[in-house]
């Protein structure tokens, strides 16, 4: 089940970062938005997920990313059991290359 932000103020957050033009755009968004320490959390997250996907083990992860096992865990649960909005960008990806 897809929960979807119900304020309309969460709701134009995501309004919004779909307006963005560019890369660049979207870096300068959230460099403004985030904390270093915010970015770097969801930097991290993503790439868990993008070797996730790849089939890398934890130990390979641990040692490229410097992700905790208890991260690694939770963005394991989340391509497994959540949303999948991961699994629609890695492989709408795919289809792009």
């Amino acid at each position: 089940m897809i929960t979807k932000p119900t304020k309309e103020a969460s709701k134009a957050l995501y309004e919004q970062i779909m307006t963005l033009k560019d890369v660049d755009a979207c870096y300068r968004f959230f460099q403004d938005l985030c904390s270093i320490t915010e970015l770097r959390a969801m930097e991290q997250r993503y790439d868990v997920a993008r070797l996730l996907y790849e089939g890398k083990v934890y130990t390979e992860i641990v040692e490229q990313t410097g992700a905790s096992s208890a991260t690694i865990s939770r963005v394991n649960r989340a391509l497994k059991y959540g949303e999948n909005g991961l699994l629609e960008a890695f492989e709408g990806d795919k289809s792009e290359s």
